[in-house]
């Protein structure tokens, strides 16, 4: 195979710069016109709930033992028949996510066994101050729906926290709304 002379190299290297330089550039206006994202996309994480309002998440820490960049705390506790926020035995107390550790691999996912933890598309969390890039509870949590009533409330009469999680609850009850309501007085 004869041997290319040396001073063709750099014109091949150049070659890349001068088919691109009479292209029309490609300019994206990000902060006015944004791009939707794929439907796949790993965004900001949301912590769901129950089609009455109830928490999904029961605080058993496996989300946070799954992380590998350890970004996530949770604090569990118990639920009380004067004080729940989820069906069954715990709810999440506390839930933190540190994004500014976050790799959005979305192992934290997959470890929810009652898939009360998801990522939603939004990708706009930048900010000029760390402390504000540490999401709490508060911050997570899904919004409620029309129907949904604020926890803490008792379940859905007649239904076990297995009712939940088979997704025979489809709304709040009437009964729901007046405990919660005698409840904050």
């Amino acid at each position: 195979m004869p041997k290319t002379p040396r001073f063709i190299e750099p014109l091949a290297g150049f070659g890349v710069t001068f088919s691109t330089m009479f292209k029309k550039p490609i300019t994206e206006r990000y902060p006015e016109e944004k791009v939707p994202t794929s439907p796949q996309y790993h965004g900001r994480h949301q912590l769901n709930r129950h089609p009455d309002g109830l928490e999904k998440c029961i605080g058993c820490e496996l989300c946070a033992w799954a992380c590998p960049a350890d970004a996530i705390y949770v604090e569990g506790a118990d639920n009380t028949e004067a004080e729940r926020y989820s069906p069954g035995e715990r709810y999440g107390r506390v839930y933190q996510i540190n994004y500014l550790r976050c790799i959005g691999c979305g192992l934290c996912i997959e470890a929810c066994p009652t898939r009360a933890l998801t990522m939603t598309n939004d990708y706009e969390m930048a900010d000029d101050n760390r402390a504000d890039l540490i999401y709490e509870k508060d911050r997570l949590l899904a919004p409620l729906n029309d129907g949904m009533i604020a926890p803490p409330h008792p379940m859905y009469p007649g239904t076990t926290e297995d009712d939940y999680y088979r997704g025979s609850v489809t709304e709040a009850s009437p009964q729901q709304g007046d405990a919660s309501r005698e409840e904050s007085r």
